[in-house]
């Protein structure tokens, strides 16, 4: 390697991953002739997650939508929080006052792993939770790409390292809430609100997470006894990475065989040492057991000029982390108990469903807020993002506010299979909690990741194919004031009791925590 000219700058020997920095154009043709050598990937992403989710497009997590902007103060109910007349969500998966936070509202021993963006460690709604001293940075900020094209901008602490406890994203944040926001009279709960929420950090502020992040972020949780983690992105610059597309050049086929083989490491070193590993299903609206078309990658340019090209994907080719061994991917569903129209299913594919939003699951088939999935936003990007008005309540649709006396907290609505994945990780934290035995390593709680997947498939409430079994989703987008129809037809495969759109069923938190 040093030959070819590359130098080791950070390295991880669990799994034997390391990024190398050449000044070597030729560098990666160089290590392919290296026997010692496994594969190599340039230092570009895996995963988006959205900077500004009211600018995405239909393929990732969106907030836009029509319900009026709210502002709640006044005291909750004894049993319920402020907002939990929004939460159609837990209501569907039984995480209610009523339901399973009265059998079990979660185990502070219990440590979830949130590997995202960051997240806002000091949120009204969130910091009860929060595990500061495990909570740890993995990546470092980038300002611009290959060609110049602002990433993460300028960084805003000296070392280009942002702390612990620090979201500019609200990707992680939002993710964070839906699991464990705790019952304190502020805002809305999460699923399971007595958990510890570990922020592992592998995203950058603008949504993209590099391979050596997430390696260490996996590496990190399996040796310090996290229990869940959740990982709502995908595995980039490639959608789908093949070992021999004759679409890709040598060295792009080579690249995706490393990203498979380093990220699979890193997923079984997890799994081995008792991490339950769940996964966002994708936003793709397609059937990931079938040929698909990928005309996105690489989204990431790692020379000048890079861009990406259209390739025929078979379906041999593999999403990563959400097809990688040992990981449960989670499809969405709506308020209604559909499928969500964007969300990514197939036979085989999908373990699970939860609800991750469907803001075009309403009469008219246009988009409401209320058909979202509300958690907790960082008050420090609504202020920089202009969403505030002078008084402090919010002048957009898509966020809220609730306050407890002089203690006000921000919340938005957004959806996606990266909002459909906390709520089956927050079953899983409830399922060890519940079940779990003493952790000798850390005195926590911890429990097979087997028989964690194995009650949390068990306890789902199965979900057939709709009849017809394919389905023609309808709905409008406005642009430049002209409401749009757009359409999707998807086919679900499979039976009642395991199918393409909700694998084994939704989760259900109550029928978890009773067996």
């Amino acid at each position: 390697m040093r030959e070819a000219g590359g130098k080791i700058v950070h390295e991880n020997r669990d799994v034997g991953v390391a990024t190398v920095r050449s000044d070597n154009p030729e560098f990666v043709r160089a290590v392919m002739r290296e026997r010692a050598l496994e594969g190599a990937a340039h230092n570009r992403v895996i995963g988006k997650a959205p900077k500004k989710p009211k600018k995405k497009a239909a393929k990732v997590e969106e907030t836009v939508g029509t319900k009026a902007t709210v502002s709640l103060t006044g005291k909750p109910s004894k049993d319920t929080e402020p907002l939990a007349d929004l939460q159609w969500d837990m209501k569907q998966i039984h995480a209610t006052a009523d339901g399973s936070y009265k059998k079990e509202p979660g185990d502070k021993r219990v440590l979830v792993g949130i590997l995202d963006t960051g997240v806002d460690g000091d949120h009204p709604d969130i910091k009860a939770n929060f595990n500061r001293r495990l909570s740890r940075n993995f990546t470092r900020d980038i300002p611009t790409d290959a060609n110049g094209n602002e990433v993460d901008g300028p960084c805003e602490f000296k070392s280009c390292v942002d702390p612990n406890d620090w979201d500019d994203n609200d990707h992680g944040t939002h993710v964070a809430s839906t699991i464990a926001s705790p019952r304190n009279g502020l805002g809305m709960a999460g699923v399971a609100p007595n958990v510890s929420i570990v922020n592992l950090r592998v995203g950058q502020d603008s949504g993209y997470f590099f391979l050596q992040p997430t390696v260490d972020g996996l590496t990190y949780a399996a040796k310090r006894g996290i229990d869940v983690v959740n990982m709502s992105y995908y595995v980039d610059p490639w959608l789908w990475n093949c070992g021999n597309n004759p679409a890709d050049s040598p060295e792009n086929q080579l690249e995706q065989r490393t990203i498979i083989k380093a990220t699979q490491r890193a997923l079984d070193f997890a799994h081995e040492r008792g991490v339950t590993l769940i996964a966002a299903a994708g936003n793709d609206f397609v059937d990931y057991t079938k040929t698909n078309t990928d005309s996105g990658s690489p989204d990431f340019p790692s020379v000048p000029g890079e861009e990406p090209y259209e390739r025929t994907i078979p379906a041999s080719c593999v999403s990563m982390p959400s097809e990688g061994d040992h990981v449960i991917p989670v499809s969405s569903t709506g308020p209604s108990g559909r499928k969500s129209y964007y969300s990514s299913f197939g036979d085989g594919y999908v373990a699970v469903a939860a609800p991750g939003g469907d803001k075009v699951d309403t009469p008219d088939q246009r988009p409401d807020d209320r058909a979202g999935i509300w958690a907790a936003y960082p008050e420090r990007l609504a202020k920089d993002r202009g969403e505030l008005n002078a008084d402090g309540t919010p002048n957009v649709p898509y966020l809220i506010r609730s306050c407890k006396g002089d203690d006000c907290a921000y919340y938005q609505s957004i959806q996606g299979t990266s909002m459909a994945s906390p709520h089956a990780v927050g079953v899983a934290a409830l399922i060890v909690s519940k079940y779990g035995h003493r952790d000798r390593r850390n005195g926590g709680l911890t429990m097979s990741p087997r028989h964690v997947e194995h009650v949390l498939r068990g306890t789902a409430t199965a979900k057939e194919c709709p009849s017809p079994r394919t389905v023609e989703y309808v709905w409008y987008r406005q642009t430049d004031g002209e409401w749009v129809k757009q359409t999707s037809t998807q086919t679900c495969e499979g039976s009642k009791e395991r199918n393409g759109f909700f694998g084994n069923g939704i989760v259900d938190a109550l029928n978890a925590v009773q067996r």
